[in-house]
């Protein structure tokens, strides 16, 4: 650790940034209607998601659960990370007198890293979930789907909390960063730090990349199914071309929003020389950098219930009233049922 780490405790590391900035950098007004509008917003896809699971197929439950992860998840981030933020950013507390044993520095570090993994593994989920349903209709058994949904919403949550857990056990460091609001894993050289942060970097990468290629293979199977059958009959589903428009929404919100904060990471703890100095300070531009990319990575918690919210058929077909409202046969179900009829 650095030398004032004695003095301080583990989670403290020079920063050198006055009261005066901090009151200039730290809005406490921005930060609450920040976090007001995104619980709203999280609300309102929760109702909206309840009257939506009623009556709802076997395929769509299992959709609308995953979203209902990814739903609450997205609240109780923005609800807990919040609380911690915006009382800091009205009061101006001192870190070091207020958490001298570093317990509210090390809880904070284990719910970004939890609240921030969750959403990319649950729509690298789902994306599988899709991908399985589209391509696969018949290959697992229908009952079960919601609850084998949950279960998996339960893993994800289970593994991302696993991985926040690691720097309690040694394999990393959470720290104070810039402006003293927030605390999140370390960009230095200790091994335990690389490890860490390259881990929680690439984890969230290939979640990215997992979604994108998935969907893109399932919006193909679509298209295909779409304008490749003869009979209007047998083209997919409304609602299966609406959870896919819904889960690349998703997927673009999270590339965007996550890649920038997940490509900084990984760069900045293998640069070389060091980003971070042997006393534990960061240059002002990699302190500054690494706060911003991480508010726009906090733009995914309002912008996902909204991805729900517009992009469903009620609201598409008020712009494409072609877009027709009777129900269809599954995609590939027409031609699976010919093969059977044939033998």
């Amino acid at each position: 650790m650095w030398p004032n780490a004695s003095s301080l405790g583990p989670c403290f590391r020079p920063m050198n940034i006055t009261l005066e900035e901090r009151r200039l950098i730290a809005s406490p007004w921005f930060a609450a209607s920040f976090c007001l509008v995104g619980l709203a917003s999280n609300l309102l896809a929760l109702s909206v998601l309840m009257g939506a699971r009623q009556g709802s197929s076997q395929s769509r439950s299992s959709f609308l659960t995953f979203l209902c992860g990814l739903v609450l998840t997205d609240f109780m981030g923005l609800l807990v990370t919040g609380a911690i933020v915006v009382t800091q950013h009205f009061v101006l507390f001192e870190w070091q007198a207020v958490d001298p044993g570093c317990s509210l520095c090390h809880f904070m570090g284990v719910i970004m890293v939890f609240f921030g993994l969750c959403p990319l593994l649950l729509g690298a989920a789902m994306a599988s979930e899709r991908f399985l349903g589209i391509t696969r209709p018949f290959s697992r058994p229908a009952t079960a789907s919601q609850r084998r949904a949950w279960t998996t919403v339960g893993l994800v949550w289970a593994s991302a909390l696993a991985l926040g857990l690691l720097p309690l056990l040694g394999v990393g460091h959470y720290t104070v960063q810039y402006p003293g609001s927030w605390c999140f894993l370390t960009l230095g050289t200790d091994p335990g730090d690389v490890a860490f942060g390259l881990l929680f970097a690439l984890l969230g990468s290939i979640s990215v990349g997992m979604s994108f290629l998935l969907n893109t293979i399932s919006v193909a199977t679509l298209c295909h199914v779409y304008h490749g059958q003869a009979t209007a009959q047998q083209r997919p589903r409304d609602c299966e071309v609406e959870m896919m428009v819904q889960l690349m929404g998703i997927m673009v919100v999270a590339s965007i929003c996550w890649m920038p904060l997940l490509v900084f990471i990984a760069q900045t703890v293998l640069r070389s020389p060091p980003a971070m100095s042997p006393t534990g300070q960061l240059s002002s531009p990699t302190e500054r950098q690494l706060l911003i990319y991480l508010r726009v990575a906090t733009w995914n918690q309002i912008l996902d219930p909204w991805v729900y919210i517009l992009f469903r058929r009620a609201v598409i077909q008020r712009f494409y009233p072609r877009l027709s409202t009777r129900s269809r046969s599954l995609s590939l179900q027409p031609q699976l049922t010919r093969r059977s009829t044939i033998h």
